[in-house]
């Protein structure tokens, strides 16, 4: 089992060390971890050239293209056979890896995800009960939102290939359209056990950026259901679900007189009614 550790970053100067370093605490060590720095304009680059002059591979981008794009390219360059996904604001407790491989190795599933530890401006917060994590057969946990925190998760190079990577085309909600590609045909290991640190409030967060996240999740659900992936009562499932957030989002539209989400609303719905 090779582990390659992707990191992507953008303008992140001032937290990318902590995540970096909890990766350094790790009693499991990766066999790498890579950087990649999505076309930062703050002195990220410069930093980690300062201070991790050997332990990291680096990439930088030209310009800024999305963490979805960044995770791929991580991806790609990787050499392990497994891909432990940290976001650049997260950390994880140093045990993290060493539970992941000593749990894979007892339970061979293709992947693994933890429980976490939620951060908000400095202050512990307690999740909600609709952010209960699950394992096993956890398509139907997928569809009203992200299941599993990529700061969490760990799994094979190759089930990602194969579920296409991470959408560049999506602003937000990259990692709920993979989640549900990959649960929809494999099951996953959950270790109850919160093994990262989750930091969450502020502004250059993707769900602080954008309005009517349910916008990209509805996208999601489209683009599944016209493929052949699913079987009869997960289609169902997945139908309910981008009927009930349709819904929602047309009531929205129609309430701000946004015409152009209204026909897209509509053709939607004239498709899966």
């Amino acid at each position: 089992m090779r582990i390659s550790v992707i990191i992507p970053t953008f303008n992140r100067s001032r937290l990318i060390c902590r995540a970096i370093d909890s990766v350094l605490a790790q009693t499991c060590t990766p066999d790498e971890i890579i950087v990649v720095d999505d076309g930062s304009t703050d002195d990220t680059f410069e930093k980690l050239q300062q201070q991790y002059p050997t332990n990291l591979k680096v990439y930088r981008c030209s310009e800024n293209r999305g963490v979805s794009a960044a995770r791929n390219l991580g991806i790609e360059r990787s050499t392990g056979d497994w891909i432990a996904l940290l976001d650049s604001d997260d950390e994880w407790l140093p045990d993290k890896l060493a539970q992941q491989v000593s749990a894979l190795h007892k339970n061979p599933l293709p992947v693994c995800h933890t429980d976490e530890i939620w951060i908000r401006k400095g202050v512990r917060v307690n999740q909600m009960k609709k952010h209960r994590k699950f394992g096993g057969d956890i398509f139907k946990h997928c569809l009203a939102m992200c299941a599993m925190s990529p700061s969490s998760i760990m799994l094979e190079k190759r089930i990602v290939l194969e579920a296409g990577g991470f959408d560049e085309t999506l602003p937000a909600c990259e990692d709920y359209d993979l989640w549900l590609k990959i649960c929809a045909q494999t099951p996953v290991l959950y270790l109850q056990q919160p093994l990262i640190r989750k930091y969450g409030g502020h502004e250059d967060q993707l769900s602080a950026k954008h309005w009517g996240m349910d916008r990209f999740r509805i996208q999601s659900l489209d683009a599944l259901l016209q493929t052949s992936v699913l079987c009869e009562e997960k289609r169902n499932l997945a139908i309910e679900t981008l009927l009930r957030k349709l819904d929602i989002l047309r009531k929205g539209a129609a309430k701000h007189n946004n015409q152009t989400m209204l026909s897209y609303c509509d053709l939607l719905l004239l498709k899966y009614q």
